[in-house]
């Protein structure tokens, strides 16, 4: 089992950051991959970023040049800077991991103002 608790969120005017964090229960080391997904009222979940064992990372064109996913396996938590944020960033963050089963959080909500 891996609990993660995800925090950091909060209330930005549009242009401003923020850096959602993602800890985990257990060390993420052997983890196949986490990333952040969003979910925005009446839509879909979506992701938004990945980062591999390996390192490697994937990002949702719509924040492509504007968020970074990061680690620190030292503390076992993953990253999500988030710059320029637009209205339309405004949803509920969630972190997952695959690590033999998908695991995910309760979320943190994101909210940016016009």
């Amino acid at each position: 089992q891996v609990q993660l608790v995800e925090s950091g969120g909060g209330l930005v005017q549009a242009g401003g950051s923020l850096r959602l964090s993602c800890a985990a229960s257990r060390s993420i080391f052997g983890f196949n991959s986490m990333g952040w997904y969003r979910q925005a009222p009446g839509k879909q979940r979506e992701l938004v970023a990945t980062i591999t064992k390996s390192g490697n990372t994937n990002y949702a064109d719509s924040v492509k040049g504007r968020f970074t996913i990061s680690r620190d396996s030292a503390k076992n938590t993953v990253y999500l800077q988030m710059s320029s944020l637009k209205p339309e960033d405004t949803a509920v963050y969630l972190c997952n991991a695959v690590f033999r089963s998908d695991y995910w959080g309760q979320g943190t909500q994101v909210t940016v103002s016009s």
